[in-house]
């Protein structure tokens, strides 16, 4: 009999706590659904949102600096490339036979040099005692010399030369970057100036617009940008370059904005947003939460009185939590802050 007695007391509690928690919830929903927010005018910065593309800051085109036949290509295009290494080899032959006919004539201009300052000594020793004929002897001596010297640095820079001459059959990359363009095939002979690869780096990139000729005082002011990449995330720079002329059709002034380092995975070509700022003006913001967005129909639960009425606005710019209010709401109006919270209290009502 106890025990059963014990067991209808449980389920009395039991059912006594379910009820409490159902309450409290609801009344803790209604709570929320009822919170208020206040309209206010703020002045804000007033931000101009302009479209760009990414590109990277280095970016080349390596041309052939001598004359030969492609023997060799290690990479392609969309290749990835370290700085320094071997894009191709061009044949050498030619320019080994060049390197081994300076080191020739550069060994004889040493030797000549060698024989001409023996023979001064030759002729030191000999007219000793003949004084006028030793000063002539010298001088003639020191000409020579000076010629010698002369032949032997033309020597020495065509040797350097014909060093660099073979040195360029080997195309290495400058910089670590992308192939973007093969410009040569394997066997194909090449002359001087060629385009062999196009290539970009991947490090350093810049985003590029124009901005319209009205706000560039505003730019020379406040020399900012605001970068807004497609998941969200955002980039500040303030090292900008700003062109110095117009386009002649759109009247626009081109400017490049250095991006600063990052983990993004930005490549050129993307497209991103940029803003910066060209003064200010009043807003009115309200929360997210505020607005109910249903099909076609977007609004906010407006107080009038002891009422709430349901007031469609139009939105403009988002900015971390808050949405701009273009149309439909003045200051000092008090709407719902959370719409669905009090769509779903409405519901429930009825």
């Amino acid at each position: 009999m106890s025990h059963q007695l014990h067991r209808r007391f449980s389920y009395v509690v039991f059912n006594i706590l379910v009820f409490s928690l159902l309450v409290s919830t609801f009344f803790s929903n209604q709570l929320i659904a009822d919170t208020l927010f206040e309209v206010k005018k703020e002045n804000k910065q007033r931000l101009l949102t302009l479209d760009a593309t990414l590109e990277a800051i280095n970016k080349a085109t390596l041309s052939s600096q001598t004359n030969g036949r492609i023997i060799k290509i290690n990479f392609d295009t969309n290749d990835y490339v370290n700085q320094g290494e071997v894009l191709l080899e061009i044949t050498n032959k030619e320019q080994g036979a060049q390197l081994a006919k300076q080191v020739k004539q550069n060994y004889y201009a040493r030797k000549q040099i060698i024989m001409r300052l023996i023979l001064l000594i030759h002729v030191i020793n000999n007219c000793f005692l003949k004084v006028q004929f030793l000063k002539d002897n010298l001088m003639l001596a020191e000409t020579s010399v000076k010629t010698s010297q002369q032949q032997i640095k033309a020597a020495e820079a065509n040797l350097i030369q014909a060093k660099e001459s073979l040195n360029y059959t080997i195309v290495r990359a400058p910089f670590s970057g992308v192939v973007t363009e093969r410009h040569v095939e394997v066997g194909e002979s090449v002359n001087l100036g060629q385009p062999l690869f196009s290539g970009m780096s991947l490090d350093k990139l810049r985003a590029v617009t124009e901005i319209p000729q009205r706000y560039i005082e505003a730019l020379h002011k406040d020399p900012s940008f605001i970068i807004t990449l497609t998941n969200g995330s955002q980039l500040f720079s303030d090292k900008i370059t700003l062109f110095n002329y117009a386009d002649q059709q759109s009247h626009a002034f081109k400017v490049r904005i250095e991006l600063p380092e990052n983990n993004l995975q930005l490549l050129p070509g993307m497209w991103v947003k940029t803003q910066f700022v060209t003064g200010t003006r009043e807003k009115i913001l309200i929360p997210n939460s505020a607005i109910l967005i249903n099909n076609e129909l977007t609004a906010v639960y407006r107080q009038v009185q002891d009422n709430v009425v349901l007031t469609q606005i139009r939105l403009g710019n988002k900015s971390e939590g808050f949405t701009e209010v273009l149309a439909g709401l003045q200051d000092g109006d008090n709407i719902i802050l959370d719409a669905y919270a009090k769509l779903q209290s409405l519901g429930t009502k009825q």
